[in-house]
C-alpha cells in the first residue's frame, strides 16, 4: 500500500526491546514483499510467531481443474445458478484462470478456517451480503461492494453475518493500484479515481486466545495445515504500509468523456498479468454525435471477464446477460453491442448509465474452470448473429 499506518502499541523504534506487562518481550514479526526491498509492516506478537506443533498435507480444495476455452468462443456463465458454498475459502468453485491468477465464485453463510495464501494476493469483491474480515491486523467489517485487498501471506478468515456471495481473484503476485494513480512516493494523485481517504483498514488489533490452533496454508506445492501453538490473532500492534483494506465500487470516481471512453479508465487494481476494473453509474457520453455506447472492439492481447453485479446493461439486451452474469470474451474474438443496441440507446435519449460490474482484463489466455461450465448459457455465443 502506498502510505503508512499505525495500529495499536509499538515501540518508538524498529527492533528494539519491546516487553509486555510481565517483563518478556514481544515478538517482533516482518511481513515484508520482493526480499526486503518493497513493502513491509512490522507485527508485535504476544507469542512467537513461529512456534508450531504440526504439519500435515492437505487435499487440493474442491475446485477441480482448467481446461483450454476451446474451441474458441465468447462465453457467458451465469452465477445466480450456482448453489450454497461451504465457505468464502473452501467454498470458491473455480470459474477461470491461467498461470498469473485464478477466479471464484462462492456463496457461504459459515465461517472460514485460517487461512493463509502464500502464493500471492488476493481481492475479494463481495457481491451481497456482510461478513467480518478477521485477520492478524485486525477485523474489517465489509460489506456490498466491497473490494477486500488481501497481501500475500496474511492469516485470516471470513465470518459471514448471513449468506455472503463474492467473486474471489486470487493472484501470482501482488495486488497495486496502477502506478499512473500514483505519485513516485505513492500518494494518490489528484487526477486519480480514488484516494487514500477511500481506503478501510482494520483500525484495532483482534486479540484471540487459543492453543493448538489449525490454519490452511497455500504454497506453490500444494495444502498444508499448520497447527500454531497459539492462537495467531495474538498481535498488540502493527505500523507500515503492507495490509489488508477494503475498498467500495460505490467510491470510485468514473472519468468521462465526449466520446466513448476505452476500459482503461475504469482500472481499480493492477496484479501480475491482469488488471481489475469497475464499471460505474455515470453520466453517458455527451458530444451531441455521440454513440453512447462501446464500440465493438477485439483486444487482442487480453481476454476480458467481465462480473455484472448491478444496475441496466443497455448494450446488451437481448443477449441474457443479467445481474449475477459473467461474460468472457476471448482474444481472438470481436465482441461488442448487441444487433439493435446502439439505435435503441440513441432514440432513448439516455444521458446516464446505472451500469455496475467488476472487469478483470488478462494479458494471458483464460482456461475454464468446472464452476463456469456447470453455469454456462450455451447460447450465448450466437446472440450477435440472430
Amino acid at each position: 500500500m502506498p502510505y503508512y499506518q499505525r495500529v495499536g502499541e509499538v515501540p518508538r523504534k524498529r527492533h528494539v526491546r519491546f516487553r509486555r506487562p510481565d517483563g518478556g518481550l514481544y515478538a517482533e514479526e516482518l511481513m515484508g514483499e520482493e526480499g526486503f526491498s518493497s513493502d513491509s509492516s512490522l507485527l508485535y506478537h504476544r507469542y512467537a510467531p513461529t512456534a508450531i506443533v504440526k504439519a500435515e498435507a492437505v487435499p487440493a480444495l474442491t475446485g477441480g481443474e482448467l481446461t483450454p476455452n476451446l474451441p474458441l468462443s465468447p462465453r457467458h456463465f451465469r452465477t445466480q445458478d450456482l448453489g450454497p458454498s461451504e465457505d468464502l475459502v473452501s467454498g470458491r468453485r473455480l470459474l477461470a484462470g491461467n498461470g498469473d491468477v485464478r477466479i471464484s465464485y462462492a456463496a457461504a453463510d459459515r465461517p472460514s478456517e485460517l487461512y493463509r495464501d502464500s502464493m500471492g494476493d488476493e481481492c475479494v469483491y463481495v457481491q451481497s451480503g456482510r461478513a467480518t474480515f478477521e485477520s492478524t491486523y485486525g477485523a474489517l467489517e465489509v460489506d456490498e461492494g466491497d473490494y477486500v485487498v488481501i497481501p500475500t501471506g496474511t492469516i485470516h478468515r471470513w465470518v459471514p453475518h448471513g449468506t455472503v456471495t463474492a467473486l474471489t481473484i486470487e493472484a501470482a503476485g501482488h495486488i497495486r493500484p496502477p502506478k499512473r494513480y500514483l505519485s513516485q512516493y505513492g500518494q494518490f494523485l489528484e487526477h486519480a479515481p480514488y484516494c487514500e481517504r477511500d481506503l478501510r483498514i482494520p483500525s484495532e488489533p483482534l486479540l484471540s486466545d487459543g492453543e493448538d490452533v489449525p490454519v490452511l496454508v497455500r504454497t506453490r506445492g500444494g495444502l498444508t495445515r499448520l497447527t500454531y501453538r497459539n492462537h495467531p490473532f495474538d498481535v498488540v500492534g502493527w505500523d507500515g504500509c503492507l495490509y489488508p483494506y477494503a475498498f467500495n465500487i460505490a467510491d470510485f470516481e468514473p472519468i468521462v468523456k465526449r466520446t466513448h471512453a476505452p476500459p482503461p479508465v475504469h482500472q481499480t487494481f493492477e496484479g501480475p498479468g491482469f488488471v481489475i476494473c469497475s464499471f460505474c453509474p455515470r453520466p453517458l457520453d455527451f458530444h451531441p454525435e455521440a454513440v453512447p455506447i462501446p464500440y465493438n472492439h477485439h483486444n487482442v492481447d487480453s481476454d476480458e471477464f467481465m462480473f455484472y453485479v448491478g444496475g441496466d446493461y443497455s448494450a446488451r439486451a437481448g443477449s441474457g446477460i443479467d445481474v449475477g452474469s459473467i461474460s468472457l470474451h476471448p482474444a481472438g474474438f470481436t465482441h461488442g453491442p448487441q444487433p439493435g443496441a446502439v439505435e435503441a440507446v440513441i432514440a432513448s435519449g439516455a444521458t446516464t448509465t446505472s451500469e455496475l460490474a467488476v472487469m478483470i482484463d488478462t494479458f494471458r489466455p483464460l482456461d475454464l474452470g468446472p464452476g463456469a461450465l456447470a453455469c454456462e448459457d450455451t447460447d450465448y455465443a450466437w446472440t450477435w448473429a440472430r
